[in-house]
C-alpha cells in the first residue's frame, strides 16, 4: 500500500545537485551562463521568468549551495515588507559574523508593488543579499527598471516531452525518494497522457503521478496506473476514445495532418471528433498556435495571430460558445499557403548554438557606453544602414565561424514568396557593394 503520510512526491525529487538537474540546457550546458558563474563560483542577482514547474525554486536552491550561501526564500504572495526587514536584519548578523552571503530567493516576485520592489535596492546595490526572483509574467511590464537593471534575467522554458519523460523514470525507479519500492504497473499509453497533461510542468507530473498511484488499483499488493486512473486523479471527464488511449494520439495527429495538408473539411471533422469525445479544447488550441508557426510560418504571418485569438476567444467564452473561435482557427489553418521554413531555419540554428558553444560577438557590432569598451574596439567600423541607401550597407552579423551560413530559406508560397523575392534583392545589392560596383 502506497504511503501518501510522508512529503508530497514532488518536494522529495527535488534535484540536490546541478548534475541531478533536467532541462534549461540552454542555461546549464557546457559553456552556458549559468554553468560559467557555478564555474567561477559567482552568483549576481537574477530575475527567472518562467511557466510554472520549470525549475524557478529548485535552480535558485541549487546555485546558492554551489556558492555555499545561506538560502531564504519567501513568497510575495504572503511577505511584505516587515518580513524583508527581518530578512535583511539577519543577513547582516550572519555577514558581521560568519561572512556568509545570503541568497534571498522571491517567489512570485511581480506580486510585491513598487514600494517593496524598492526596498531591496540598496541591499542588492551593496552586496548584501544576493537577489533570486522568479516570476511567471513578463519582468519588463512587472519588475522596476532599477531592480531589473541590477539583475540578470533568465528566461526558462517549459519541459519538453522527453525531459518529462526522464524525471518519470526517475521517480518510478528511485527506491531512496521516489517510487521505486512499490510494485507498479503503468503502460505507456498512461506515461504519455501524464506528459501530456502535465503541459511542462514537472511539479504537475509529479503530483498527478501521486495522486495516480494513491488511486491505482490494487491486485496483490501491484499498483495499476492506467489511463482512467489518470483521468480520475487529473479530475477531468474521460474522454470517450478506446480504452488504449491510442484514438486519442490518433485523432490529434488526424486534426494536425489535415491542417498540414490543407483539407478544411477533414480538419473540422477531426476537431468535432475530439471535442465530442471531451478533449481539453486548451490543449487543441495550443496544438494549433504550435502549427502556425511550424507548417505556416511566414508563408501567411497572420495565422498565429488567429491562432493566438482563438484561444484568447475560448479562454472568455468558454465552453461551448468558443469552440466556434477553434473551428474558425482551423479553418484558417488548413486553408493558409503551408511553409516549414521557420522550423528548418530555428532547428539548424539551435544545432549549431549546441555544436559550436558561446561564440563571440564581432566587436563592431556590440554596444560601446563606456570609455573602457571603446579602448577595446567595441563599435568600431560599425555602419549604421540608415545612413546608406535601401538601408542596406555590407557587414559582418555572425560570429566568425558561422559567417557564411544561411539558415532561412523561404519558399515561394504565399507571403513568403514576397519575402523571398526581397531577400534576394537584397542580396545581389550587398553582393554588388561588397566589389564596389554599387551604390555606396
Amino acid at each position: 500500500m502506497y504511503n501518501s503520510d510522508i512529503k508530497p512526491l514532488a518536494e522529495r525529487m527535488r534535484p540536490r545537485r546541478i548534475e541531478e538537474f533536467i532541462g534549461q540546457r540552454h542555461l546549464l550546458g557546457k559553456g552556458k551562463i549559468l554553468t560559467s558563474f557555478l564555474d567561477k563560483g559567482i552568483l549576481p542577482s537574477i530575475i527567472f521568468w518562467g511557466p510554472p514547474g520549470c525549475g524557478k525554486t529548485t535552480l535558485a536552491r541549487i546555485l546558492a549551495q554551489a556558492i555555499d550561501a545561506r538560502f531564504i526564500s519567501i513568497s510575495a504572495v504572503l511577505s511584505g515588507v516587515k518580513e524583508l526587514r527581518n530578512v535583511i536584519d539577519e543577513a547582516k548578523l550572519v555577514q558581521k559574523d560568519s561572512h556568509i552571503k545570503t541568497v534571498l530567493f522571491v517567489d512570485e516576485i511581480h506580486r510585491f508593488n513598487k514600494a517593496q520592489q524598492d526596498a531591496f535596492l540598496p541591499h542588492v546595490e551593496s552586496g548584501l543579499i544576493t537577489l533570486i526572483g522568479a516570476t511567471t509574467e513578463n519582468p519588463s511590464f512587472e519588475i522596476i527598471s532599477p531592480l531589473l537593471s541590477r539583475c540578470k534575467l533568465l528566461t526558462l522554458r517549459p519541459l519538453n516531452k522527453d525531459e518529462l519523460l526522464e524525471i518519470l523514470k526517475r521517480a518510478l525507479s528511485d527506491k531512496e525518494r521516489g517510487l521505486g519500492a512499490y510494485d507498479i504497473s503503468i503502460s505507456s499509453e498512461a506515461e504519455e497522457m501524464l506528459i501530456s497533461i502535465s503541459d511542462g510542468d514537472a511539479r504537475r507530473l509529479l503530483n498527478l503521478l501521486e495522486t495516480s498511484i494513491a488511486l491505482g488499483l490494487s491486485d496483490g499488493g501491484k499498483i495499476i496506473v492506467d489511463i482512467q486512473t489518470i483521468v480520475e486523479a487529473a479530475g477531468k471527464k474521460l474522454p470517450r476514445y478506446d480504452k488504449s488511449g491510442d484514438e486519442h494520439f490518433g485523432l490529434i495527429s488526424a486534426f494536425h495532418k489535415s491542417l498540414r495538408g490543407s483539407d478544411p473539411d477533414a480538419a473540422l471533422y477531426w476537431l468535432s471528433r475530439m471535442l465530442h469525445a471531451g478533449e481539453d479544447p486548451k490543449y487543441i488550441a495550443r496544438r494549433m498556435v504550435r502549427f502556425a508557426s511550424e507548417d505556416i510560418g511566414n508563408a501567411d504571418p497572420t495565422a498565429l495571430t488567429v491562432a493566438l485569438n482563438a484561444l484568447d476567444a475560448f479562454n472568455f467564452l468558454g465552453s461551448p460558445e468558443g469552440e466556434l473561435a477553434l473551428a474558425q482557427a482551423a479553418i484558417y489553418l488548413a486553408t493558409a499557403p503551408k511553409s516549414n521554413a521557420i522550423y528548418k531555419a530555428f532547428s539548424m540554428a539551435m544545432e549549431d548554438v549546441e555544436r559550436f558553444g558561446t561564440l563571440e560577438v564581432p566587436k563592431h557590432i556590440l554596444n560601446a557606453p563606456t570609455r573602457l569598451m571603446k579602448e577595446l574596439g567595441y563599435s568600431k567600423g560599425y555602419k549604421y544602414p540608415h545612413k546608406y541607401q535601401d538601408a542596406l550597407v555590407p557587414q559582418q552579423y555572425m560570429p566568425d565561424k558561422l559567417v557564411s551560413r544561411r539558415y532561412y530559406e523561404p519558399t515561394t508560397r504565399g507571403y513568403e514568396n514576397t519575402i523571398k523575392i526581397r531577400l534576394d534583392k537584397w542580396r545581389k545589392i550587398l553582393a554588388k557593394r561588397r566589389k564596389g560596383k554599387g551604390d555606396s
